[in-house]
């Protein structure tokens, strides 16, 4: 019998026997990740139904800074849109245990028709509000729309190698008239008023578009400058790259007026307003979404475990 087991044949029919123990397992190991990621998604729900997961915020009947996170690009639809912004600074001037405002600044800037619209809400809820200060507080970057923003505030702190300023502005695009020329393609453009093709890629460039165009981003530079200046006044040190658009760390921000000090969002709280409880003020979710953000969480991290374990497994 044993001979008969060393045949060849019997060698295998070993090894594909085993090799189908050997998938049994693997699957076996996928049904138990799969079931356990359903029962997290379960659990994350219950959690949002039973249970109030913004504890740290609610406790709004004790002295608090209110705290207003402008994070990424300042455009529409972004986090960092009036559209979020302002409610949430609505919310924050409005509380009445808010014993002053601090906008968290990591952005590189936008659209400078949404940092316009929150520097003039800014200002208007100041008035409304002459007893609450208003702080900005720059991370990693505070720069060009984002620091139009900021420049709302009455005082700015940044750490000593954020990136602030970038008082500039910029419109690029690409012309392709001479690569169409090349490989035989004809632009054909009609248009109804003589500037209705202004900055079209496909045409060559007129130098009345080119100077009209230039004359647009002074202009709307100029309104940068001026409510610069309307916010910092005479702390600012006249510079040639002041308005240059050319960056700065915080160290040399402070030398040149941009900004007030060097501090964090927990130690300008701590030691310059003296409240050390801080409550973020953002959009509310709805429960799906806090379901749906939750869930996504829990998935990653349930997923990169199953593939860790797969691959300590095989």
């Amino acid at each position: 019998m044993n001979e008969q087991l060393n045949t060849p044949e019997w060698q295998v029919i070993g090894k594909l026997v085993a090799s189908i123990q050997d998938e049994q397992r693997r699957s076996r190991r996928w049904g138990i990740f799969f079931k356990s990621l359903f029962f997290i998604f379960i659990f994350s729900i219950l959690i949002m139904v039973f249970f109030d997961n913004d504890a740290d915020t609610k406790p709004l009947s004790q002295s608090h800074v209110a705290v207003v996170n402008v994070f990424g690009p300042i455009m529409a639809g972004a986090p960092a849109s009036t559209d979020h912004l302002l409610p949430s600074l609505e919310n924050a001037f409005a509380a009445p245990n808010a014993k002053a405002v601090v906008l968290n600044i990591d952005s590189p800037g936008g659209s400078p028709v949404q940092a316009g619209i929150i520097f003039d809400e800014l200002q208007r809820l100041k008035q409304a509000h002459p007893e609450k200060p208003l702080y900005a507080i720059i991370g990693d970057v505070g720069a060009s729309g984002a620091y139009y923003i900021a420049a709302a505030a009455d005082l700015i702190y940044a750490d000593k190698a954020s990136t602030v300023g970038s008082i500039g502005v910029i419109g690029s695009g690409f012309g392709f008239d001479q690569l169409m020329a090349k490989v035989g393609v004809e632009r054909r453009t009609y248009t109804a008023g003589g500037n209705k093709d202004f900055l079209d890629p496909f045409l060559p460039q007129k130098e009345n578009h080119k100077v009209m165009f230039q004359q647009l981003l002074d202009e709307v530079h100029q309104q940068f400058i001026s409510q610069v200046e309307l916010g910092r006044g005479d702390r600012l040190v006249p510079h040639k790259d002041l308005y240059s658009g050319a960056v700065f760390h915080g160290a040399r921000a402070v030398e040149l007026g941009l900004i007030d000090g060097l501090g964090s969002l927990h130690s300008v709280s701590r030691d310059q307003i003296g409240v050390a409880h801080i409550v973020f003020y953002s959009p509310e979710k709805t429960p799906f979404q806090a379901v749906v953000d939750e869930l996504g969480v829990q998935t990653k991290t349930a997923i990169s475990w199953g593939l860790n374990k797969g691959l300590m497994m095989q």
